[in-house]
């Protein structure tokens, strides 16, 4: 994901604010005790520096900035107008996002449905709706606040982890579910944390973006701690999978030796996870199976064909001597670039253009192939991608 490639020197650069923030707060405290002449103002600084420092080491859910840009902000407001049916206090901006919001789950949920049924409605539009634009433009944001919260989400259908992570919570309070949004320590990651049935989950919407393959859906704690991490005193517990969509399809291991092709099985069916159900397993059987891992592991690195795929595992205990070994396969492509739609007659025009400006002689056939092969390996769209924002007004 692209806001989780981060640079050493950006933590260590929030770590260091965080240090500042505390030194200056200390210096100015012993500045105003051995001060005869303090001032309010001298006084309110030091006060405003101890509360941002100590914001900076608290954990909590809203008023998180992410990335120093991207801040969780309270969904509340809208979900209670929209259970309340009374708008009057939410902004224009707020209004639009309920009304988008709304047509959703009133295409997608129904009466009968369960609460798990719901939360996975919401997580399969999402997954699916929200992925990033295939075309030659990728849909962009007006402003940068826009990608971090449900209005930008939901009217561009574009955005960063924390506007995912927002909408879903969003969506959740809309339909009565508790739902957490959660942010890892180092403050570069958020994703949620839903209650169904009396037990939390954790769901990384942004994770399975474009694919929809449940590897992030619905995890406990000790799947999320595969790639994630958080303060584990402050958010819920999520100790059950008993709703993971993947636990839920577990396979029964009858030979420990099927397992790579069990893993092949899945992969080729773009599964994003599997989970090998074994009743029973000593230390014996256990270091065979994770032998059979790490050579899957190596095959794919190693193989010239196919999507770069690459997999987390880990065990969990189950009951007795009972684990299940859950699979994160990861790495499909979501979708194939459209073809193009360009007409004749513009065809005939491109050709033109090209060949008068440079003297060339070349066929739409020959302009076509350069499309498909990427036109350059994408560098213009990715400068394009990456300046839109300083050229929209």
């Amino acid at each position: 994901m692209t806001e989780r490639v981060i640079l050493e020197s950006e933590v260590f650069m929030t770590d260091t604010k965080k240090n500042t923030l505390t030194i200056l707060a200390v210096v100015l405290t012993i500045a105003v005790i051995f001060s005869a002449c303090t001032s309010i103002f001298t006084a309110k600084a030091v006060y405003d520096l101890r509360a941002e420092a100590k914001a900076q080491t608290e954990t909590q859910e809203d008023g998180v900035v992410i990335l120093d840009q991207y801040e969780i902000v309270s969904t509340l407001p809208i979900s209670e107008a929209y259970r309340s049916g009374n708008t009057n206090g939410l902004s224009a901006k707020d209004k639009e996002t309920l009304e988008l919001a709304s047509a959703v789950l009133k295409e997608i949920i129904t009466e009968d449905m369960t609460p798990y049924e719901k939360e996975k409605a919401v997580y399969d539009w999402m997954a699916k709706e929200l992925s990033y634009d295939t075309g030659a433009l990728q849909v962009v944001p007006q402003t940068s606040a826009d990608c971090d919260n449900p209005y930008g989400t939901l009217k561009y259908h574009n955005a960063v982890c924390v506007g995912y992570a927002t909408t879903f919570r969003l969506f959740m309070q809309m339909l009565d579910i508790p739902c957490m949004v959660v942010h890892n320590t180092e403050r570069y990651h958020s994703w949620n944390l839903v209650q169904i049935e009396g037990n939390w989950y954790h769901v990384d919407i942004y994770s399975d973006q474009g694919v929809g393959s449940y590897a992030n859906f619905n995890m406990n704690d000790e799947l999320a701690a595969v790639s994630h991490d958080w303060d584990r005193d402050f958010f819920p517990a999520a100790t059950s999978l008993e709703y993971n969509y993947a636990y839920q399809n577990r396979v029964s291991v009858k030979d420990i030796y099927q397992i790579p092709a069990m893993i092949r099985q899945a992969m080729e069916e773009k599964q994003g996870g599997l989970f090998l159900d074994f009743p029973s397993l000593d230390e014996n059987g256990a270091q065979i199976v994770e032998a059979m891992i790490s050579g899957v592991e190596t095959a794919l690195a190693e193989s010239p064909e196919g999507p770069a795929l690459w997999m987390h595992w880990s065990w969990m205990p189950i009951s007795g001597s009972g684990y299940v070994l859950g699979l994160s396969i990861e790495g499909y492509d979501a979708e194939e670039a459209p073809e193009a739609t360009i007409s004749e007659e513009d065809q005939q025009k491109v050709e033109q253009a090209v060949n008068d400006a440079f003297g060339a002689n070349l066929d739409w056939e020959s302009i076509q192939a350069g499309m498909d092969d990427g036109g350059g390996s994408g560098e213009s769209s990715e400068f394009l991608t990456d300046s839109a924002e300083e050229l929209l007004p």
